[in-house]
């Protein structure tokens, strides 16, 4: 089934998305409103994205000593995505957006991904500017975000340093006030950095007239010293051209500089800098030092990029779904038309019989359908977080809240889990290409190239199993974790009433049960260095006890729907299903078993081992 036919039954019947119309702030929507959002994306995605994603792939992004230079066909994407609306799709009216419920901006990104994701679609951009709507001052919002929401500018995200990746806690740029009367700029008081900042995707790029980065730095003490770990961090932003408090840009050059571009594995479309503030190549009013305007209080800043990074971590999973989806449709495409071999039958493979097209071998339907269990379970997985930070935002006060805790819990999963699951169905697609799928001929190479960066960006999988394991499931006492086990525990109650789903509704049951007993005994010791030794194989275990929850649920909705649904269409989600419990949900036995035990092996393997 296409991507527009699978969002349709996931907004429209499964999440029951119209019903958020009824409420004040979507009011003015209906499900021809959406309808139109979906149909403008994937238009523009068919006509502007999927047509030049290998000609971005092949010409990268190159300085020529002043600009960055992409192909044309970047600038008209980005131009066409910018007039669409989608930059502040969510955004009040009064902002210039829609007022669009976040579920729908998510499914309409969903076409961007998958037809070029290393286009891009904005998505620094508007977590930068949505940010500056939460923790920006009134002049923040109306000079910095506004200009981002409607095109004129683009953001960026400056976490990272060359010393310090995932460390935060360890890096070292500075903030000095900048001279008598900082604090009384109206943009927000105003200091001079100086670091360098690596991994900044669109650090530097001629698409729109300023880049606005949002940057983490530490302000000194009165001796000169920076604050140790994260609690000294602040965050500022930092435009590549300097401007007045009306918004209109002055003509100088802020103090940050290209110091090299990144070549990438995959994403080669995309700009990808390492950045150098404060070096003096472009002094501002003959004074060194990069200008930026605190954003928040003094030692927030984490908290407050916090906010945009989570936003980002849906989007990353998104992405990472679609790549595997796009590898799925075109290997599902090949399969059904590429002869190879000869049915089997009860001599054996009668060489005088013309050969069969490969989608009949049991094994290329094997691979097929962990494609499919994959990419089309974990484009549900997403827009199902996209739908609680709607009900976050517009839910009753209990509905909020419970929305949420959900977000808290599920999120390192709606990251991580995508990023690895969705990259083995691009290798799948390409194993059914055979030789074909490892040149550049077919697509399927690039895919999974591009898709490889995403279990490293926006938290390590690493990083995402240690705040799961580490703070999520253990916070507020569990409740998170309490609240997402009773979610569970409805869908097996529904399923359980349906003869095709009773075995899938008890393994579930089963599989939750591992879980929470695997957590309890990960933590009996009260030592965090052994609770925490094995917590990506609890991470993989977790991440696939909900996935076989949503799944479960999805086949719910189908069976209850089935008279109103095509054949083929129940026929692949029961069978997605089927496969996701028979082939995938078994797994999660060895994963928590080093879990429960504290296992050492890997804690305790000395280096001179290796």
């Amino acid at each position: 089934m296409n991507l527009r036919f699978t969002l349709d039954f996931l907004l429209y019947q499964w999440l029951d998305v119209e019903s958020l119309n009824q409420r004040p702030r979507f009011a003015d929507h209906s499900r021809e409103t959406f309808d139109a959002v979906l149909d403008t994306c994937e238009r523009i995605a068919r006509e502007k994205y999927a047509p030049f994603n290998r000609l971005v792939d092949t010409q990268e992004p190159r300085f020529d000593g002043e600009r960055v230079i992409l192909p044309q066909a970047t600038h008209d994407a980005h131009k066409a995505y910018a007039e669409s609306g989608m930059l502040s799709a969510a955004q009040d009216f009064e902002m210039g957006g829609m007022q669009l419920p976040y579920t729908i901006e998510a499914a309409a990104n969903s076409f961007f991904a998958c037809a070029s994701v290393s286009i891009g679609s904005g998505m620094l951009t508007t977590g930068n500017a949505n940010l500056l709507m939460v923790h920006g001052t009134a002049l923040q919002k109306e000079v910095f975000a506004k200009n981002e929401f409607s095109g004129r500018f683009s953001g960026t995200m400056c976490l990272s340093e060359p010393q310090a990746g995932s460390s935060l806690g360890d890096v070292a740029t500075r903030a000095t006030p900048d001279g008598q009367g900082f604090e009384s700029d109206p943009l927000g008081p105003r200091y001079r950095l100086r670091g360098n900042k690596m991994w900044i995707s669109a650090g530097e790029h001629e698409l729109t007239e300023n880049i606005i980065h949002l940057v983490l730095a530490k302000i000194p003490d009165n001796s000169g010293k920076l604050a140790p770990g994260v609690k000294g961090i602040s965050l500022f932003i930092v435009p590549k051209r300097m401007l007045d408090q009306a918004g209109v840009l002055t003509g100088e050059r802020n103090d940050v500089a290209l110091a090299g571009l990144n070549h990438k594995c995959g994403w080669r479309g995309t700009v990808n800098t390492l950045l150098n503030f404060g070096e003096g190549k472009y002094p501002v009013r003959g004074e060194a030092g990069a200008v930026g305007y605190l954003v928040g209080q003094p030692g927030e800043g984490l908290r407050c990029m916090f906010h945009m990074m989570n936003e980002a971590r849906i989007g990353v999973g998104l992405a990472a779904t679609m790549l595997g989806y796009a590898g799925y449709q075109a290997s599902l495409e090949y399969a059904r038309n590429r002869p190879q071999g000869r049915a089997l039958g009860a001599g054996g493979k009668d060489a005088s019989q013309p050969q069969v097209r490969i989608i009949e071998h049991a094994d290329v339907k094997r691979m097929l359908l962990a494609q499919k269990a994959y990419c089309e379970g974990a484009l549900a997985l997403e827009l199902y977080c996209a739908r609680l930070v709607d009900e976050q935002h517009t839910g009753n006060p209990q509905a909020a809240d419970e929305a949420r805790l959900l977000l808290e819990v599920l999120t390192p999963i709606a990251k991580s889990w995508p990023s690895e699951w969705c990259l083995e169905a691009n290798s799948l697609a390409i194993q059914i290409h055979g030789g074909y799928g490892y040149t550049r001929d077919f697509p399927v190479e690039q895919y999974w190239r591009d898709n490889r960066l995403n279990m490293i960006h926006e938290g390590t999988h690493g990083v995402q199993a240690m705040d799961l394991l580490g703070r999520k499931v253990l916070m507020e006492n569990g409740r998170a974790l309490a609240l997402l086990a009773a979610r569970i525990q409805v869908s097996v109650a529904q399923a359980a009433q349906l003869p095709e789903l009773a075995l899938h509704a008890q393994a579930l049951t089963e599989a939750l049960q591992q879980v929470v007993q695997a957590t309890q005994a990960a933590w009996q010791s009260g030592h965090p260095a052994q609770a925490l030794a094995n917590a990506v194989p609890y991470l993989q275990a977790f991440g696939h006890t909900v996935l076989a929850w949503i799944w479960l649920d999805v086949a719910f909705t189908t069976l209850r729907l089935d008279a109103t649904q095509s054949i083929a269409a129940s026929a692949g989600r029961v069978g997605a299903t089927a496969y996701f419990y028979h082939y995938e949900l078994p797994k999660i036995g060895a994963w928590l078993q080093v879990v429960a035990n504290c296992n050492p092996t890997c804690a305790d393997m000395p280096e001179d081992a290796f």
